[in-house]
């Protein structure tokens, strides 16, 4: 049964991993200012505790000159350092349940209002919360934290404090709210030896324990990406698994054909244009091959265990490439490719759109065309053609166009994946 009705979380070591951003901001003030900077140990003690605290502590600054530093770190860190951060794996998942357990949900944290919303909307957390409490730059002095967790709080609700500093359980004594320690984060364990904490969580995994909250198995969720030759779909592909990582997600990777050892010998053989009297239903047949192997020893194994698998190519590449390009039909590649899937279809398909002539025109740019590439312009014109009507028939699919930058085609479709995954249910 869950034990409280409010949770309020820390941000910065308790909700996700932003060292890397902060260290860099703050090795990046102190070069600008000509000061030595100290070495690792002493440095990450600037994580947790306000800035012009650890300028003028760790670093030994007057007022004035740390001041001056907090500046130039926030200049950086607005710019840059922000997204130089992760999310704990684990968080999504947790936030989700106490939200459907109808738990309140505050951030407190010492870190400006302006950079935390950035942060919590980057990585798609802010819908998890009610409150988000931070100073805001004009503030001066700055609120201590129980005054942060007090305005993070609906009044009259039993309440407890998550965070990885002794100052966020000093914050929680303060103003009489209960406190748990996040050993994961960035705080030594005796530093908190003085409070007298609810418990100290060493993972995200122990908080359900903690908090009452029944610790459910991660819901699965398979994306494949879709589209013509020199589309961009391993690229893509690459960076929203990194995206998502980022965000707190267990990602696979993989790809098609490949993904195995057996799948990358047949890759080997298919793409060879050496092999250019390849049979067409020949070559259907080792693609289903490839793909059996494909999804009983890594799809399907990374579902079962809770992963979220995103596949540069899948099913939908042979009924389009052999169905609609070689001639063979749909019908009949499905047909073929029923034993190899066994029902293993992905909950969204990203679709690169692009020209197929500008598509080929991309992927031979640096390289010799493989064996499919070189089919000819009539053959992609038909591969084309099947993808429209494969993408207009199934909604699963989200169509995106690729013919913009790299970066630009990512935003894209990161922002449709994420509809499409809260649409889902999924955290």
């Amino acid at each position: 049964m869950i034990k409280y009705q409010a949770v309020v979380f820390d941000l910065d070591g308790t909700l996700t991993d932003s060292a890397p951003g902060i260290l860099a901001g703050a090795r990046f003030a102190l070069e600008t200012m000509g000061r030595p900077v100290p070495e690792e140990a002493v440095l990450r003690r600037f994580l947790g505790p306000p800035l012009m605290d650890s300028f003028t502590r760790l670093c030994g600054m007057s007022h004035e000159d740390a001041a001056r530093a907090q500046d130039i770190y926030r200049e950086y860190y607005n710019h840059t350092g922000a997204l130089q951060n992760a999310v704990y794996p684990g968080v999504r998942a947790l936030l989700a349940g106490l939200r459907q357990a109808g738990v309140h949900l505050g951030v407190a944290t010492h870190k400006p209002l302006a950079p935390t919303m950035k942060i919590l909307k980057a990585f798609d957390l802010l819908r998890y919360f009610d409150l988000v409490a931070g100073p805001e730059l004009w503030e001066n002095p700055g609120p201590t934290k129980g005054e942060l967790i007090l305005r993070a709080l609906p009044q009259g609700l039993r309440a407890v404090m998550i965070g990885d500093r002794a100052t966020d359980l000093e914050g929680a004594r303060q103003v009489g709210v209960d406190s748990i320690a996040a050993l994961y984060g960035y705080g030594h364990p005796e530093e908190f030896a003085p409070f007298r904490s609810v418990g100290l969580a060493h993972s995200v995994r122990d908080l359900y324990g903690l908090l009452g909250l029944s610790e459910q198995a991660p819901r699965p969720c398979f994306i494949s990406f879709e589209g013509n030759d020199g589309a961009g779909k391993s690229t893509q592909a690459r960076l929203l698994a990194q995206r998502l990582r980022q965000n707190g997600h267990d990602v696979l990777l993989t790809r098609e054909p490949g993904g195995t050892a057996v799948g990358e010998k047949i890759r080997d053989i298919l793409l060879d244009r050496a092999n250019n009297d390849m049979d067409d239903l020949t070559e259907a047949l080792l693609y289903a091959a490839a793909r059996a192997q494909h999804v009983r020893q890594v799809i399907l194994p990374a579902l079962k265990a809770g992963r979220m698998v995103i596949s540069d190519r899948y099913v939908d590449s042979s009924l389009a490439y052999q169905g609609g390009g070689r001639g063979l039909g749909i019908p009949r590649v499905r047909q073929i490719n029923a034993p190899a899937v066994e029902g293993c279809m992905p909950d969204l398909t990203v679709f690169l759109s692009l020209p197929p002539g500008e598509g080929i025109r991309r992927a031979v740019r640096s390289r010799e065309a493989d064996r499919l590439e070189a089919a000819g312009d009539a053959f992609h014109d038909r591969v084309a053609g099947a993808f429209r009507d494969l993408t207009a028939e199934d909604s699963r699919f989200i169509v995106v166009s690729s013919e913009g930058s790299k970066q630009e085609t990512a935003e894209l479709v990161y922002a449709r994946v994420q509809e499409r995954l809260t649409a889902l249910g999924l955290p």
